[in-house]
């Protein structure tokens, strides 16, 4: 993990005893159809354990690989879509290591001349900057079943398509570390590059952290390893911090370690002292030669790149949705893909935003779905929203259609099958508010009275009267006008 000079937000912090100091690590499972150095399918999960193998992920001896152009150029849109430089010579390297997930006994990464290097990206008017971004092979996945004497090893996964990111140390909190996270994780997935899924494994993160007093050299780091999930990463890095903190504070000294994350515990775990580089003994893959990225094909995959979270976030704006809405829509593919969709269906920007970040969102919350499960269309929910809009409808009213909208019906055809349009009609409204006054006389005198907020308990009974269908608007200003206020 490169720990370059602090950034001028880590040299400010000095409001608090400690500074700290946080790089992070990336790994994403590449969406390919095949490993990326062999024609072995790659969609593995739920399989049988070891049965997605051939002999070059079995390591077998005699056997080449075979390099997978769909990886690399998923490699590259990622490079474009973090803002680094992927042009020149890229290579693949032999890291050598010892452990049963691994029958090759060396993992094919890029050591010194990565596929995209120099990037940055912009997290809350903060730059982090990214080192570089390698691809490499993953390893297979050990088990070791409770209180058992032996380990099971499943090699479905050795061999899956994986890249990985490297930030430098500019990231000061647990709090940025989780949106950093999770915008690699929407640039990942709009790009069609990963699912980037922590809960299946296909986003795997490593935290690298270190504190010291503001103003003294950096202090030792230590490596918090395979962290799945933006809660877990959270976590640990607040109770690493801690950590380190007592222990200087109690006059001790931080080694170099890799640590493993107890979840249940909440608490970090020596597993074994660091890795230098020199331990993986890096040579280059004799098998494969280098593979030189022109000019041509980087403008090729640029035509290839969709709009990216960064830009829609800006696109939004200008449309008039408000800024942390805009913020969450452009974070979600799943979100934003439908809402461009509506909005292209017509509809107000915010409102439109305002119905599905809130209503929908929960409604699908509360049923445990997703908005991909739902039969909900986008020109339905923009049709709902010009409802409220024009009138037709109160929002009581269309709150009440949701669940039928979201199960795929029309929700201008519900309103004319149920007549539901909004009442305007004030001999209706009227009548219904000479009811109301007569059925509660002293609300009435409390009004009449000086107490105009009083009115409010004649309000809900009329608009009961008239089913929710009365125009709010309407019949506030009939009261109005009935009790002489």
């Amino acid at each position: 993990m490169s720990q370059a000079a602090p950034s001028q937000k880590t040299q400010a912090s000095t409001a608090q005893p400690y500074a700290v100091v946080i790089g992070l690590e990336v790994h994403l499972q590449l969406r390919t159809r095949s490993k990326i150095f062999s024609d072995c399918p790659a969609d593995y999960h739920g399989a049988a354990p070891n049965t997605f193998t051939d002999p070059l992920t079995l390591g077998l001896p005699g056997t080449l690989p075979t390099l997978n152009r769909e990886a690399v150029e998923l490699g590259l849109m990622f490079g474009l879509g973090l803002n680094c430089d992927v042009s020149g010579f890229t290579q693949f390297h032999r890291k050598n290591y010892f452990y049963p997930d691994a029958p090759k006994n060396f993992q094919l990464s890029q050591y010194d001349r990565p596929i995209a290097r120099d990037g940055y990206l912009d997290i809350a008017g903060t730059r982090i900057r990214i080192k570089r971004a390698h691809l490499e092979d993953d390893a297979g996945k050990l088990m070791h079943p409770a209180y058992a004497p032996y380990s099971l090893l499943d090699l479905n996964r050795a061999g899956s398509p994986l890249i990985e990111m490297v930030t430098e140390a500019d990231i000061t909190g647990a709090e940025q570390a989780r949106a950093f996270l999770e915008t690699v994780q929407a640039i990942a997935q709009a790009l069609g590059v990963s699912d980037a899924t922590p809960e299946e494994g296909k986003m795997r993160c490593d935290v690298n952290l270190s504190v010291h007093k503001p103003g003294e050299p950096w202090g030792t780091k230590c490596e918090v390893k395979n962290l799945n999930s933006f809660r877990s990463v959270e976590r640990a890095i607040e109770y690493e911090t801690a950590r380190q903190t007592r222990v200087l504070d109690a006059g001790g000294r931080i080694t170099q370690d890799t640590l493993g994350w107890d979840e249940g515990g909440g608490k970090t775990f020596l597993m074994r002292t660091k890795e230098g580089e020199a331990d993986y003994r890096y040579f280059p893959e004799p098998d494969l030669p280098p593979l030189d990225i022109t000019p041509e094909w980087i403008e090729r995959l640029k035509a290839r790149m969709p709009e990216l979270p960064a830009q829609k976030r800006t696109r939004y704006l200008a449309a008039g949705v408000r800024e942390n809405d805009a913020a969450t829509l452009s974070l979600n593919v799943e979100q934003s893909r439908f809402y461009d969709e509506a909005l292209e269906a017509g509809a107000d920007a915010q409102k439109l935003a305002n119905w599905l970040l809130t209503d929908v969102a929960g409604t699908l919350a509360s049923a445990e779905t997703s908005l991909s499960q739902s039969a909900l269309q986008p020109a339905h929910l923009a049709s709902l929203v010009r409802l409220i809009d024009a009138g037709t409808i109160s929002g009581k009213i269309a709150k009440d259609l949701l669940p039928d909208v979201l199960a795929g019906h029309d929700p201008a055809a519900l309103v004319q099958e149920r007549g539901l349009s909004v009442v305007t009609d004030t001999d209706a409204i009227d009548a219904a508010i000479d009811a109301a006054m007569s059925a509660d006389p002293a609300t009435v005198e409390k009004v009449r009275g000086g107490n105009a907020k009083a009115m409010n308990a004649l309000f809900g009974p009329v608009m009961k009267a008239m089913g929710g269908k009365a125009k709010p608007e309407v019949v506030r200003e009939r009261l109005t006008h009935k009790l002489g206020v």
